[in-house]
């Protein structure tokens, strides 16, 4: 079930694997808007009934593996997922928790206030009836990131319509000339702040997973750096 996609090949040299280049894309959009331009192939290029989207050292666990077996054998099979996709029209990862941070403090001490306060004067604007929700999310602790999910393809038609509607009008707004790289990732940053809105408002439910990370996790250097940001944020907003 998995499909293989270069994400940006716009921009980069080919690597062998399809890219999200062809058909209607925004591949070129890739280094400020990270793993969208894949997201926005697929849902305008892909024909399946559901449709999802992982990462190359990120993918949902099975429920059936135990923690302790190896994590290629963790990542959930189609069979499986079939199965909760019959009595779930979403799946999730599992909700992130900071515990001595809401939603907007942690971004704002990791990113730059003004991406946030641009966001929520477009939804104000454009589509106020999400405002409630996005207020709510920002004031909490807890919420689904990672820009990981899969769904039905009509939702993913809606959620897309809406979040892209979003984050191209973002795009023009926000003037970005002087953010670093890492922070010119601003649209794949901002979206995931934007998920959990979007279920709130339309009153969709789902289910949730544990995440496997290929890669190895260095939790000591995250916690580290997830407390300077809070006890020393950024100076410049």
């Amino acid at each position: 079930m998995y499909l293989p996609v270069q994400m940006g090949r716009a921009l980069h040299p080919e690597i062998g694997y399809p890219g999200d280049d062809t058909g209607e894309n925004i591949s070129e959009k890739n280094a400020s808007f990270c793993e969208l331009t894949g997201l926005y192939w697929a849902v305008h290029n892909v024909q399946a009934e559901y449709i999802g989207i992982v990462h190359y050292r990120r993918y949902f666990a099975s429920r059936k593996r135990s923690r302790f077996a190896p994590k290629k054998e963790r990542v959930i099979r189609r069979e499986e997922l079939e199965k909760i996709l019959a009595a779930a029209n979403v799946v999730l990862p599992k909700e992130r928790h900071y515990f001595i941070e809401t939603n907007y403090t942690q971004y704002i001490h990791a990113h730059h206030k003004k991406d946030l306060e641009v966001t929520r004067a477009i939804i104000q604007r454009k589509c106020p009836e999400y405002l409630a929700a996005y207020d709510l999310y920002m004031s909490k602790t807890h919420g689904h990131h990672f820009n990981m999910f899969v769904m039905k393809r009509e939702l993913l038609q809606h959620y897309c319509s809406w979040l892209f509607d979003i984050l191209f009008e973002l795009e023009k707004e926000l003037d970005t000339s002087h953010y670093s790289d890492y922070d010119k990732r601003v649209f794949g940053f901002v979206s995931e702040r934007l998920l959990d809105a979007w279920l709130m408002t339309n009153h969709i439910s789902f289910e949730e997973l544990d995440i496997v990370y290929l890669e190895h996790q260095n939790w000591l250097r995250k916690g580290g750096t997830f407390l300077r940001r809070k006890f020393f944020p950024r100076s410049d907003g």
